[in-house]
């Protein structure tokens, strides 16, 4: 008989009655199984194996309050239950079956089960509270274009959209909750080879071009090897998310990975932490109040968020322990490190310390980790001189200034990485460049299109297309290559122009693109959109010449200055500010900035 490697008390800790009396009973974060760094050969190893010990997923409501432990050996049985249900349909090895990624247990089993019955699921997003029902219907349907599926199934709240998305693509639809009701028919199930495609992931920005990165088992348990080592889990440790499971830091980091680990996990919905983003901070407090450790990720606006809400509130130590928060993790987007610095003074009187933040840095094409920070360093931050960053030597006949560059880690387990520069020739230490990557968990290539992956993979080597530098071993990231605004032969970082004008009385992060526009006499331009929240003419005119002005303090140029209505800038599903996307809403006029006051 296996021993439980847990305590009562420990238990009792995790113990919720809800108002119908029952008693709910989160999976322990302690397990006498051996801990395995995800050493298989596929993901439905992975899976069988965590389902022989009592580790596993936990769903919890909008309040923090658990609603559905869900074992790794209950994943397990209903994961084979719906590839019985698969294959009874006729699917086979190497179809394609879209799941909308809502964070939920039947989520987890479809996902699984498409695993298990040889076929590749693909993850889509949920709607997001901008854009619209016909908006995500589209998005929905450029993405299954591509991965051309077989079956769209997806939770029964969106029977009004996701059908339609399937019948613009063809594809047969179903909600989950009507397949959960099929019957169960037991059928041999195929072997998966270790190369065998387990999954294809949308990248969060893809609308109208969609690359489907497929990912076979090698590389994810490769990389998933890497989280384990390179956060040293341990047997304290356990995870807390509120990530989407439609994109890879979430999926791959907060999902996969726990499995494949064998860590428990407590799962809030994402649009339920953007309600209550304090609700997150609850959830580690509870580790740390009965002797657990914890591991959690958020990008920048995560930190942001919490940190603006806790500033008007008091007593943050009688509310939140955060001494046990082992890994802050860092990633998804430009790490700011004036937000980490206002996390750290909101929430040190709840013992959070700012050794926990843990900068990593990585994308969907190499399945998620690049590099990670070691444990315990926390944020380092370097000083760029601009001149370095826009590629020239500076003049010498201006005030220098300089750009915080976040340190974003070392290498992971088994990748490597250049500086190259756009020859091709790998750069010298400290010199800016473009960051390519190689290793075992460098994706198999984009689903269906050729030209792409011969456009980014060479000779095993991925151009990531992200810009930045090497020193002392450790990845500093610049930005995107393809965002950055070229002036006059001059770089400039829309990153730059953005934080400048946050720093305006009344801005907050999300509230700024910046990108190029080509004016009426050919003359490249920078643009820069911003959220306006007055009504009155002569504030938006004062508005204007504020943030014209602050702009030409960094660039040294005149930029048209656009005020529009909140809201309306374009993200990601991840939540991300998309530049290109409000670029080409902009020039289309979908985006319609308020008219100057006469």
């Amino acid at each position: 008989m296996m021993k439980l490697g847990y305590s009562v008390q420990d238990s009792l800790d995790r113990t919720t009655t809800t108002p119908a009396t029952s008693t709910l009973q989160a999976t322990p974060t302690r397990d006498s199984l051996p801990r395995r760094m995800s050493d298989f050969a596929t993901l439905g190893e992975a899976l069988d194996y965590a389902a022989t010990g009592v580790r596993g997923l936990n769903f919890h409501d909008p309040r923090g309050n658990l609603a559905r432990p869900y074992p790794y050996s209950e994943l397990r049985r209903d994961a084979l239950d719906m590839a019985y249900r698969l294959i009874a349909k006729g699917v086979k090895p190497g179809d394609r079956i879209a799941l909308i990624a809502e964070t939920s247990p039947e989520f987890a089993a479809l996902f699984f089960g498409t695993v298990y019955a040889g076929a590749w699921p693909v993850p889509l997003p949920l709607p997001t509270s901008f854009g619209g029902r016909d908006s995500y219907v589209d998005q929905l349907a450029v993405q299954m274009q591509s991965a051309e599926p077989t079956f769209l199934i997806y939770p029964e709240s969106l029977e009004n959209m996701a059908p339609d998305a399937g019948r613009l693509v063809g594809a047969e639809t179903i909600s989950w909750e009507a397949f959960g009701a099929e019957p169960v028919v037991e059928t041999a199930l195929p072997s998966a080879a270790t190369d065998d495609i387990a999954y294809l992931q949308y990248s969060s920005g893809s609308t109208r071009f969609p690359h489907g990165v497929a990912v076979t088992h090698h590389a994810l348990l490769n990389n998933l090897a890497a989280h384990g080592h390179g956060m040293e889990v341990n047997d304290t440790d356990r995870c807390v998310s509120w990530l989407p499971w439609y994109h890879d830091m979430g999926l791959v980091g907060c999902f996969l990975s726990v499995v494949a680990n064998q860590v428990s996990v407590d799962y809030m919905k994402t649009e339920d932490f953007a309600r209550r983003p304090l609700a997150w901070l609850d959830l580690v407090t509870r580790n740390t109040r009965v002797g657990d450790t914890s591991i959690s990720y958020s990008p920048t606006f995560g930190y942001d968020i919490c940190a603006r809400r806790i500033s008007s509130q008091s007593h943050v130590s009688e509310r939140f322990d955060l001494s046990g928060w082992r890994i802050a993790g860092n990633g998804a987007d430009m790490i700011r490190p004036d937000v980490m610095q206002s996390f750290v003074d909101a929430f040190h009187e709840a013992g959070f310390s700012a050794k926990a933040f843990l900068p990593s840095y990585g994308l969907a094409e190499a399945t998620l980790a690049v590099t990670i920070m070691p444990p315990g360093e926390g944020i380092i931050v370097e000083l760029v001189e601009e001149s370095e960053l826009s590629g020239e030597a500076w003049p010498g006949d201006r005030p220098q200034r300089y750009r915080a560059i976040v340190n974003c880690g070392k290498p992971c387990r088994d990748m490597s990485l250049e500086i190259r520069g756009d020859d091709g020739t790998p750069l010298a230490e400290r010199q800016i460049g473009q960051v390519w990557s190689a290793g075992p968990s460098i994706m198999h290539s984009y689903f269906r299109d050729p030209e792409s992956t011969e456009a980014c993979l060479q000779n095993g080597w991925l151009n990531t297309g992200d810009m930045g530098y090497m020193s002392g071993g450790y990845l500093y990231v610049v930005g995107r290559a393809k965002d950055m605004i070229i002036i006059n032969g001059k770089n400039h970082w829309p990153q730059d122009i953005e934080w400048a004008v946050e720093q305006l009385p009344g801005f907050k992060q999300g509230d700024i693109a910046a990108f190029s526009v080509t004016m009426p006499g050919g003359e490249e331009s920078p643009a820069v959109l911003v959220h306006c929240r007055t009504t009155d003419g002569e504030e938006r005119s004062k508005l204007r010449d504020a943030i014209r002005e602050k702009v030409r303090s960094i660039t040294g140029m005149n930029c048209v200055v656009e005020l529009v209505p909140p809201r309306s800038l374009p993200r990601t599903s991840s939540g991300k500010l998309s530049r290109a996307k409000a670029r080409r809403l902009y020039l289309s006029g979908e985006i319609q900035p308020y008219a100057l006051a006469a």
